[in-house]
């Protein structure tokens, strides 16, 4: 059984996802509290699996709460671990073998100007959160085609393309990232840095990056820092019509 807090839960449409959601999966429940500190104390003491709010609490509301009492994981033991927030965007799109188009993005909400530390662990817990919700779609299929379309593989965004910008420090830190990934975790596919549509475009990617494990592929994308990120989250929602 999955139970998630909702510190809104009499506001209408929390009930009305709440019904939805019980429909599709039976064994979810729903809990209330007070207040978001209450709900994140509910997850930190296990009472509740995760916490969804987000409709009267600002999102600086959210993810400070989440940080300050839910707390951060830390397993390379940094002083200041970092705090990053993935995002997930869909669309209808019937000419993939999931019948639609997946994204994970991060970081789009907590990192302002990422440092290599960060940027690395950003990296990471995006490419976590992707392969858990990747391999929740993929609900163990044994379909060649969508277990390769939900192969997470990550793309550095940047305004230029494996060096094609010249130097830059944002150029130089994502280059750096790729590598300490590869060397760290050699079972990831990363390519960058990349720009947006070399990263997500066949065609554009085979021109710009033809070598490149990602481009054209890509279904991760990590953003230099918050601005990007944040300008990038609008625009898939605004003009792309993905649903975050």
């Amino acid at each position: 059984m999955k139970r998630i807090v909702f510190p809104e839960i009499n506001h209408p449409y929390v009930q009305e996802a709440i019904k939805l959601a019980k429909q599709k999966f039976p064994d979810f429940e729903a809990i209330g509290a007070d207040n978001l500190e209450h709900a994140c104390a509910a997850v930190k003491a296990g009472v509740a699996d995760s916490m969804i709010a987000g409709i009267d609490y600002t999102s600086r509301d959210v993810i400070l709460a989440a940080r300050d009492i839910i707390g951060i994981k830390n397993p390379r033991q940094l002083e200041k671990p970092t705090f990053s927030a993935s995002f997930i965007f869909t669309k209808e799109d019937k000419a993939t073998p999931l019948g639609q188009s997946v994204f994970i993005l991060g970081d789009a909400a907590a990192c302002k100007h990422p440092s290599f530390d960060q940027l690395y662990d950003i990296t990471l817990q995006t490419y976590e959160t992707a392969t858990k919700y990747f391999k929740y779609l993929d609900n163990n299929s044994t379909d060649s085609a969508l277990n390769n379309f939900l192969t997470p593989r990550i793309a550095m965004l940047s305004f230029s393309t494996l060096g094609s910008g010249g130097r830059d420090e944002t150029i130089s830190l994502s280059q750096a990232v790729v590598e300490k990934v590869r060397e760290t975790h050699p079972e990831i596919i990363i390519d960058g840095e990349m720009q947006l549509d070399a990263a997500i475009n066949p065609r554009v990617g085979e021109k710009k990056a033809p070598n490149s494990p990602v481009a054209g592929h890509a279904n991760v994308l990590i953003v230099p820092d918050l601005n990007s990120g944040n300008i990038l989250y609008k625009a898939m929602e605004q003009f792309g019509n993905f649903t975050a």
